[in-house]
């Protein structure tokens, strides 16, 4: 099976799992907590995960699936052919907005990601990416990422990291948004990294992501030139929570050397 074919496979079944998920909107959609009482997840979040196994286990035996709802493989090590999969990043805009959620999937080898895709299902716009060939936003393919000062760029943060944390020095951050043109928070890691790659926006960061959030969104955001680490300014970890950013070039290491001051 080559890299070619797994890509058309994925987006025939991205698209599938797009439309399962539209028409639960006229069914009732069964909402839980997680460990914190804002950490939300539905009956359509598991089914689309499950949908998504039950399909790739049988077409792939030898491939195994991180997914955030559990249900596929307990991942140690990289090795392998991984599909790293979020059903619905942004099950809170999901439930209370019906849109600005997306499906976030990237495809790794060996721990290189090769294939990565942020579906965005209501407004059907696909945003995919191979290895080395380029990123597009549908059947378009995106520019290389421009250099654009801070004072220019618009940068996605959640107001939470403002306020006093235990994670970083929010007075950095406030400092950050003082000298940034603006700032927006969409509350989907992966759209956020789509409007990157897009342009949209020009970085967008957070203190906790796990790796089905950005493992996708990585490989497009890479492709037109941003640049993605964690805060120390290393590759983010693939088999647990870590800090990311993602950036255009320049405007990377200008927050993560002059405003970014984690704690502990």
């Amino acid at each position: 099976m080559t890299l070619g074919s797994i890509d058309r496979y994925a987006k025939s079944l991205i698209k599938e799992a797009g439309h399962k998920i539209r028409v639960s909107f006229f069914n009732t959609i069964e909402i839980d907590s997680k460990a914190d009482a804002n950490d939300l997840v539905t009956n359509i979040d598991r089914e689309v995960e499950q949908f998504f196994i039950s399909r790739i286990k049988r077409d792939f035996p030898e491939h195994r699936i991180l997914g955030e709802e559990g249900f596929g493989d307990d991942i140690q090590a990289l090795d392998g052919i991984i599909w790293m999969l979020d059903p619905i990043d942004g099950t809170m805009n999901f439930i209370h907005q019906k849109r600005n959620f997306a499906i976030s999937l990237g495809i790794y080898v060996d721990g290189v990601g090769m294939l990565g895709y942020i579906y965005d299902v209501m407004l059907d716009d696909l945003y995919h990416a191979t290895k080395g060939e380029g990123a597009y936003f549908n059947d378009e393919r995106l520019p290389k990422l421009e250099i654009t000062p801070l004072t220019d760029a618009i940068i996605g943060i959640n107001a939470s990291w403002v306020a006093p944390n235990r994670y970083i020095n929010n007075e950095k951050i406030i400092e950050l948004i003082r000298r940034c043109r603006g700032t927006r928070s969409y509350g989907s890691a992966a759209m956020e990294l789509a409007y990157v790659s897009s342009g949209r926006l020009d970085a967008y960061m957070s203190m906790r992501l796990s790796p089905w959030d950005i493992a996708g969104g990585i490989i497009i955001a890479q492709e037109v030139g941003a640049v993605a680490t964690n805060m120390k300014g290393e590759t983010p970890g693939l088999l647990g929570q870590d800090t990311f950013i993602v950036a255009r070039p320049g405007l990377h290491k200008d927050i993560l050397t002059n405003y970014i001051r984690l704690k502990g």
